[in-house]
Parts: structure tokens; sequence; C-alpha cells
């Protein structure tokens, strides 16, 4: 069902999958452990080729934001966020529950699912 290796499937879908029902996971390498995101085929630390996935805390911080402004008629301003997940990885989503400036460095954030266009994807809300 989650794309068992011996599938076609490639680990972005995979991990589309796992947000659809719920579960927030990423790919641990099995050779050095260093939790991967996104999602790949070879580990960017050590090259290899196995991983397991497994549920992450959804805990982490804001590593750094930029607010980026729309014009009226195009909706509400936003922010972008580099998020550090407590495992180790770094990924990009933004940061929601408060004013886009608000959002600091070193914030502590938590992590959940949201819908957008029919499509999962990680955000994140003030701890």
């Amino acid at each position: 069902m989650f794309g068992e290796p011996d599938t076609e499937v490639g680990p972005d879908a995979i991990f589309r999958e796992r947000l659809r029902a719920g579960r927030i996971e990423m790919q641990a390498c099995e050779s050095c452990k260093r939790v991967c995101f996104p999602p790949r085929t070879h580990c960017a630390s050590c090259g290899a080729q196995a991983f397991k996935w497994r549920a992450i805390a959804g805990t982490g911080t804001v590593y750094a934001t930029t607010v980026v402004r729309q014009r009226p008629d195009r909706g509400p301003d936003y922010n972008v966020a580099l998020i550090d997940i407590t495992e180790g990885a770094r990924m990009m989503s933004r940061v929601e529950g408060i004013p886009p400036m608000d959002v600091q460095i070193g914030m502590p954030v938590r992590a959940r699912i949201e819908t957008t266009d029919g499509e999962p994807l990680i955000v994140f809300v003030p701890v």
C-alpha cells in the first residue's frame, strides 16, 4: 500500500501517500541514520540507497524566514520559512496562525498536515 521497495513508486509519492493517511514520516538512512528531506533515492550524507520511513516528532525551530508581499488583488501576505526539524532535517514551509511579520528566527514550531488544492503538505504553527 505505501510503496513497498519492490514497486515502481518513488519516494516523493510514498511521502505524499503517508501524509494523506495523516502520518508525518521521513526517511532515515539505514547506513548513517541521518533523517532526510526531501524524500530521495540516495542519502545526501553518505550516498547509501537504503532508507526506512519513520514517524517524526513534528517539532522544530525556525531557521530563516521571509515575508512574501502580495498585491491586494492577489490575497494576503504570507511567510516562507526554513524549519530545522528536531530529528535533523531542514525543510521549507510556512508558519501559520500568526501574522507573517511575527515569525521569528529561533521560534519553536509544531508541524501539521494541511490540504491545499487537493494535495497534502506540512505547515507549522508556533508552539
